[in-house]
């Protein structure tokens, strides 16, 4: 079973979630603001954190962002607010899941053992990928660097994920559903968080999807990563 950190200060919210958590057989830890938040990681091995944004003393979303100045710990987003923007925001961030409340307990079970999944697949005992090279990319998953012709990029964690799946099949249309399963670890989602990914990688890749250069969608297929093609020779 896991070690959760619960975040919330609604006391109601929080004792259930730490009722249903124990229940499940987890080891939890709660607390009610930000800074204590930052505390307990600082000094306590957690396998996955459920972050609540209306905090008092932090707004969750800036709390968020220091948490990932210090650890890579899956954090799960409980949040009332519905706002597009916002969640895309937030993933973009660092957040590796969002629930808007109200949910349910088998909700957050469901995409606990998701995240949990794909955080315990990512630190398994598998040798480590070899640098990877598609034109002028350059990804190296040991050290979750990326290069884009000699320039490093500034992805996050989910987007290096992304990018590196797609970089070791080079050429090859992934489905979209396979992105799901391998990438986020879910067997079903909505494809417009994978389309929100690609939307910012192409930026940072220096390209659009109505002009790719390194990412290219089929539409009702899949996305393909291939380089490149090259340009007209100058003359001499």
């Amino acid at each position: 079973m896991a070690s959760v950190l619960v975040v919330e200060d609604d006391q109601f919210v929080r004792s259930a979630l730490i009722r249903h958590l124990t229940e499940a057989s987890h080891t939890v830890r709660s607390v009610g603001t930000a800074l204590e938040a930052l505390r307990e990681v600082a000094h306590f091995r957690f396998d996955v954190v459920i972050l609540d944004l209306g905090l008092p003393d932090l707004d969750g979303a800036e709390a968020l962002k220091m948490l990932r100045g210090i650890t890579d710990v899956p954090v799960i987003i409980a949040t009332a607010r519905d706002d597009e923007s916002e969640i895309v925001r937030l993933l973009n961030d660092g957040a590796d899941d969002y629930l808007t409340k109200p949910f349910s307990v088998e909700h957050l079970s469901a995409r606990m053992a998701a995240v949990l999944r794909r955080s315990r697949a990512a630190g398994g005992g598998a040798p480590p990928p070899s640098v990877l090279h598609v034109g002028g990319l350059t990804m190296d998953p040991l050290r979750r660097q990326a290069e884009l012709d000699g320039t490093a990029l500034d992805l996050t964690r989910r987007e290096f994920d992304l990018l590196a799946f797609l970089a070791g099949r080079p050429g090859v249309v992934v489905p979209r559903k396979e992105l799901l399963a391998q990438v986020w670890q879910q067997s079903y989602g909505d494809d417009q968080t994978i389309d929100v990914h690609l939307s910012w990688l192409r930026r940072k890749l220096g390209e659009t999807a109505a002009r790719p250069r390194y990412l290219h969608t089929l539409r009702g297929v899949g996305v393909k990563l291939q380089p490149p093609a090259p340009g007209p020779e100058r003359p001499a």
